[in-house]
C-alpha cells in the first residue's frame, strides 16, 4: 500500500480516489441469512489486494474512529491488514438485508464487557435487533469473518506453517489442560505434533470467542477439547482428527453447563495454507429433532470486486467436526 494512502495528511486526497474508483467497483451481492446451525465464512487474502484506489474505497467505509485507529498504526502492512479487516466486516454484514438494506458505511458497532465487537442495530418500537452474530479472525496472510444467526459464534485462523518459537510441550503446559498436553506428548513426529498444537489452539480460541469472553475471561487451562469418534462413541484425545467421523467437543471444568453437547465445532484446512476453527452454540430446533449438525458455506472475496463460493473445492477441506 502506498504510504500517502494511509497517512493522516492524505485524508483529503482519499475522497478523490474513492470518487474516481466508485464507478468501477461492483455492488455487494445480497446473501440470504444463514439457517439455524449454519455458518457463512468469508475470507480475503491481503496479498491479492494491491489496487490503491480500492484501498481508498475501503477507507471511506470506515467510521472516523476506525480511520484514526488504522492510520495510527505503524507500518504499511499493518495498516493495510487493519483496513481490510474492518472493510471485510462491514461489507460482509451489509450483504445480509435485514428489515431494510443497510450500507457498509452506516453500520455501528459496540463491544461487550469483555471487548467482543457486536453490531449496534438501530431500534424502533416496531422492530427488534436482528439475530445476526459475527466474529473476525486474521493472520498476516488471511482475514476471515464468520456469520451466524440466533447463535453466538467464534472463529480462529492460523497459518499451517506458523512457527512455534518455544518448545511445544513446555508452551502447551502453560496454557493447555493436562489431557491436551498428554495428547501432544504422545505424538512421535515433531511436525505432526506442531500441527496438532496449532489445531488445538484454533479450537480453543474459537470456543472462548464464541463465549464472548476471550482468553482473560475463559483461560485455556479451564477446558479440554476432545476428539470424539462418532462411529464408536468414544470421547478422548486419541481419536483420528483427520477422519470426517471425528466430532469435536469441549469439557469445561469451571462451567459444566458450557460443555460437550452445548457447542458445535468445525475444523478446516482453508486456502491450502491455514487451519480454521468455528464454534457455535448448539440450538435445538423447535420441531424437536434434537441436535443438528453445523452447515458451512465458504466464500473467498475481494469486497466490491468479486466473490467466489469455494465450498466443495480444494480451498475448503473439512478435517474435524459435525457434518
Amino acid at each position: 500500500m502506498s504510504r500517502h494512502l494511509l497517512s493522516s495528511s492524505s485524508m483529503m486526497k482519499t475522497h478523490c480516489f474513492s470518487q474516481r474508483f466508485f464507478n468501477s467497483v461492483s455492488p455487494l451481492v445480497p446473501v440470504q441469512l444463514p439457517s439455524q446451525m449454519e455458518t457463512h465464512l468469508w475470507y480475503i487474502l491481503p496479498n491479492e489486494v494491491k489496487n490503491a484506489s480500492l484501498l481508498s474505497q475501503y477507507l471511506e467505509l470506515l467510521s472516523p474512529c476506525e480511520k484514526e485507529n488504522v492510520l495510527g498504526m505503524r507500518g504499511d502492512e499493518l495498516r493495510k491488514r487493519a483496513l481490510l479487516a474492518r472493510a471485510l466486516v462491514r461489507t460482509t454484514i451489509a450483504r445480509y438485508q435485514i428489515n431494510s438494506q443497510v450500507s457498509p458505511r452506516s453500520l455501528k458497532f459496540t463491544k461487550n464487557t469483555y471487548g467482543k465487537p457486536e453490531v449496534e442495530w438501530q431500534q424502533s418500537e416496531d422492530s427488534h435487533p436482528p439475530p445476526l452474530h459475527f466474529n473476525l479472525s486474521h493472520t498476516s496472510s488471511l482475514i476471515a469473518c464468520g456469520v451466524a444467526i440466533d447463535s453466538p459464534i467464534g472463529i480462529d485462523v492460523e497459518e499451517k506453517q506458523r512457527t512455534i518459537k518455544h518448545d511445544i510441550l513446555s508452551f502447551a503446559r502453560r496454557y493447555f489442560s493436562h489431557e491436551e498436553v498428554d495428547f501432544l506428548a504422545a505424538v512421535p513426529n515433531a511436525e505432526v505434533q506442531r500441527q496438532e498444537f496449532i489445531k488445538l489452539w484454533t479450537l480453543k480460541e474459537a470456543y472462548v470467542k464464541a463465549l464472548g469472553r476471550g482468553f482473560s475471561g475463559a483461560p485455556f487451562k479451564t477446558f479440554t477439547m476432545r476428539y470424539q469418534d462418532a462411529t464408536r462413541g468414544t470421547c478422548d484425545l486419541s481419536g483420528n482428527l483427520n477422519s470426517e467421523a471425528s466430532e469435536i467437543v469441549v469439557d469445561s471444568s469451571e462451567e459444566p453447563s458450557n460443555s460437550a453437547g452445548n457447542w458445535q465445532f468445525s475444523l478446516l484446512e482453508l486456502a491450502g495454507s491455514h487451519f480454521a476453527s468455528i464454534c457455535m452454540e448448539n440450538i435445538s430446533p423447535a420441531d424437536g429433532r434434537g441436535k443438528q449438525p453445523m452447515k458451512l458455506t465458504v466464500w473467498k472475496t475481494v469486497p466490491l470486486v468479486e466473490d467466489e463460493c469455494v465450498s466443495g473445492t480444494d480451498a475448503v477441506i473439512r478435517i474435524g467436526g459435525s457434518n
